[in-house]
């Protein structure tokens, strides 16, 4: 049955205790036929206008920019406006029916985010990722490091599987007038690539105007589905760390 969700989307009701076809998470089915992922944030004009730091919303497009997904934000009004990028949050990943596939949770640590520090659970910024909701297939945990991001893949089990590494310096992601790779390496092979993330150049007047972000995602189509949920996570994640900046001041 469905009923009216959050933002005017409409959220099917789950089973009860949803089942897994041959390791795939329902709903997902439809992500082990992709190769990439592009994350478009949805602008909102309140926020353009007034500053006040609204719910964020997301299209998840295949590579002929047709919607897959749709993703909205759960959050405190409160601690938007006053946590700003660190705030903790749910994010419901949808697909065109409503029917929620995805969830991930973001805790807010009010010690997380200096890179020098991330080696401790308290300053360490992490989420865990839900497919099924109520199953979780994954986290993504910030790594320590000196100027650059750096991310830790894992599994359902904590196996560090992959590595996201950043720029040496993040005002080149900020401020740069391009895209901007995040590549993304095999924890057993440091010097294998196997994923990237991008963040897209949306143009001056959109990047200078609004914290609105597009974000590629590109891995192997065989990697496994859960892995693959797990790599939109690190997305949203890189999103609120660099680019989610207009409630930080």
């Amino acid at each position: 049955m469905s009923k009216g969700g959050a933002d005017g989307v409409a959220v099917v009701a789950q089973p009860t205790q949803p089942q897994m076809t041959g390791g795939v998470p329902p709903g997902l089915e439809y992500l082990a036929q992709l190769d990439q992922i592009i994350i478009k944030q949805m602008v909102e004009l309140l926020e353009v206008f007034t500053g006040w730091e609204c719910k964020n919303k997301y299209k998840l497009m295949n590579s002929m920019d047709q919607q897959s997904y749709y993703a909205f934000e759960m959050s405190d009004a409160c601690m938007r406006m006053f946590c700003g990028s660190g705030r903790g949050f749910e994010m419901h990943v949808v697909d065109n029916a409503g029917a929620e596939v995805i969830r991930i949770h973001r805790p807010f640590k009010c010690c997380a985010g200096c890179c020098w520090c991330a080696d401790t659970d308290c300053c360490a910024q992490e989420l865990h990722i839900e497919a099924p909701v109520g199953n979780v297939i994954g986290y993504v945990r910030q790594l320590k490091s000196g100027w650059r991001v750096r991310l830790a893949l894992l599994d359902a089990n904590k196996t560090h599987i992959f590595t996201l590494e950043g720029p040496c310096c993040i005002c080149q992601a900020v401020c740069c007038r391009g895209d901007v790779d995040f590549p993304i390496f095999s924890a057993a092979d440091p010097t294998k690539q196997v994923c990237n993330i991008a963040k897209q150049w949306n143009g001056c007047v959109k990047d200078a105007f609004t914290d609105a972000v597009n974000l590629g995602i590109t891995f192997p189509i065989d990697l496994d589905v859960k892995l693959k949920a797990v790599l939109i996570g690190a997305a949203f994640l890189l999103d609120f760390m660099c680019f989610e900046t207009d409630g930080d001041s």
